[in-house]
């Protein structure tokens, strides 16, 4: 009997998206999922959405967001969430303050929990390494590339190891 492998669970990783909610962000939101990330199981936003409303885009996939400083308070998006996907820990906060020096900051928020997958946001750079046997993982922004040169969301590839993948839009 043949086992044939089961394909690894395709996350697709949005943050610092700054969008105000109107039909344009939400068109623009469906295709950044239907053209650089699709097929995706899941969908995790690292924060600064910024209008509570495009949470609705999302409805038709699992989902799971952390609220950035420049988001409301929403109820259902905490400062930071733990989350278990395909047998990994994956922890997830926006980040603060400068860009230097942030995955240490972030980290240790997470000092009690341990974490396979650290998925953060706020410096618009994105970053996919491991340190510590953790990968940290920022996409960067599909909307607002600051210095970077282009634009950018992620992919995280979990089957038997986690993995991620930085998907340059521009």
């Amino acid at each position: 009997m043949n086992i044939l492998p089961v394909s690894p669970l395709r996350v697709g990783v949005l943050s610092d998206t700054h969008l105000t909610d109107s039909d344009d962000a939400r068109s623009f939101l469906l295709d950044l999922i239907d053209t650089a990330l699709a097929p995706i199981d899941m969908i995790l936003h690292a924060g600064d959405l910024v209008a509570p409303d495009l949470l609705k885009v999302f409805d038709g996939y699992p989902f799971h967001a952390v609220r950035g400083n420049m988001d409301p308070a929403t109820p259902s998006v905490p400062l930071k969430k733990v989350i278990e996907v395909g047998g990994f820990t994956i922890g997830m906060i926006h980040g603060w303050g400068p860009p230097d020096r942030i995955e240490e900051r972030i980290y240790a928020e997470f000092a009690s929990i341990p974490i396979d997958c650290l998925v953060y946001g706020h410096s618009h750079r994105p970053a996919c390494h491991r340190r510590d046997g953790v990968l940290f993982f920022n996409p960067g922004s599909a909307t607002d590339r600051r210095r970077m040169a282009y634009h950018s969301v992620g992919l995280l590839e979990i089957g038997e190891e986690i993995r991620g993948t930085i998907i340059r839009i521009d």
